[in-house]
């Protein structure tokens, strides 16, 4: 029974952290519609992600993580734990900081083709 009511209670709080960000913005859309200023400065994106390119590169970070995990738990006697959990949050990060460095050199080569 407190399993259920833990699992009710975390969906309680997503749904309560979710419902109030997307009052607070829709509030401040109006209130500044309201007072005649633009609202378009909700929609306008001048940064170009691909999120296709981050989930790849995280997705493979993480696989060579686990795979260097298994290698230095069999090779170099590390604790399992530590050994996996420590090289898939150490490869999934450092190909995230590759995908940024990635991104903004195609966004520089875009402005400067813009230019």
């Amino acid at each position: 029974m407190n399993g259920v009511i833990i699992a009710l209670g975390a969906f309680a709080g997503i749904f309560g952290i979710i419902y109030v960000f997307f009052v607070t913005r829709h509030r401040e859309r109006i209130a500044l519609i309201e007072k005649g200023a633009d609202a378009s400065i909700f929609g306008d994106r001048s940064f170009t992600s691909y999120p296709t390119l981050k989930f790849g590169m995280l997705f493979v970070g993480v696989g060579l993580g686990i795979l260097t995990g298994n290698f230095l738990e069999n090779q170099y006697d590390f604790n399992k734990g530590v050994a996996y959990l420590s090289m898939t949050f150490l490869l999934g990060g450092a190909s995230l900081i590759v995908n940024f460095i990635i991104e903004r050199r195609m966004m520089r080569n875009d402005e400067n083709n813009l230019a």
